[in-house]
């Protein structure tokens, strides 16, 4: 499933590419379109949950990982912004702090992307809005009370701001921030019998690292 999903988001990309090269022909002299960025991720959820019968909530812990994203520039200012990256988060149930285990996130997001000072030697910000796909997989780590754990897959809207601060024609150091809305069904098998929990995410994202336009 995740090969499937990562081969989809791939070819979703290369599609992208190829209808942009047509409606947006770069000039010859231009820029590269391309532009990768590597990051380091703090995830932030800002969980809320509603667990039934047993009442009480969930707590998500904070994680921080390595994303890479792939960025392809239609013009001068627009462009779509292909975010990849893995997380592992800790769940715990309060306020009995049973633990419910650690389950990984494969969250790719596609953003469309306005760069207001492309050419700006110092200082180049931009903002985004686009759009999240969640599925959880590996779950594990739980408290031998929890039998077992069903996620639901999660769409929803991201947005984001972000600066480059361009070291050279190729280099720049980069600073985002994106807040993702994700939502998930959880169905537990536990000893206190089938437990059900809504559960909203809703992470904020602060990466910063580097990027490199070809």
């Amino acid at each position: 499933m995740t090969s499937r999903l990562l081969a989809a988001a791939t070819l979703g990309c290369a599609l992208t590419a190829s209808i942009a090269a047509v409606a947006f022909p770069q000039d010859a002299e231009a820029k590269s379109p391309w532009l990768v960025r590597g990051r380091i991720l703090a995830v932030l959820p800002d969980e809320d949950a509603t667990v039934t019968p047993l009442g009480g909530n969930l707590k998500i812990e904070d994680q921080y990982v390595p994303e890479l994203d792939i960025s392809y520039f239609f013009d001068e200012h627009w462009a779509a912004e292909l975010i990849l990256a893995v997380t592992p988060h800790d769940i715990t149930h309060t306020p009995t702090g049973l633990d419910i285990g650690k389950v990984w996130l494969l969250p790719p997001t596609l953003t469309v992307q306005y760069h207001f000072q492309p050419d700006d030697p110092v200082f180049r910000p931009y903002v985004g809005a686009g759009i999240n796909y969640t599925m959880f997989f590996g779950h594990g780590d739980a408290n031998p009370a929890i039998y077992d754990a069903h996620f639901d897959s999660s769409v929803g809207f991201a947005l984001q701001a972000g600066v480059d601060f361009p070291i050279n024609e190729h280099w720049s150091i980069n600073v985002d921030v994106k807040k993702v809305w994700i939502n998930t069904d959880v169905d537990l098998e536990t000893a206190l019998g089938p437990q059900h929990a809504s559960v909203d995410i809703n992470p904020l994202v602060v990466g910063v690292g580097v990027a490199y336009r070809f």
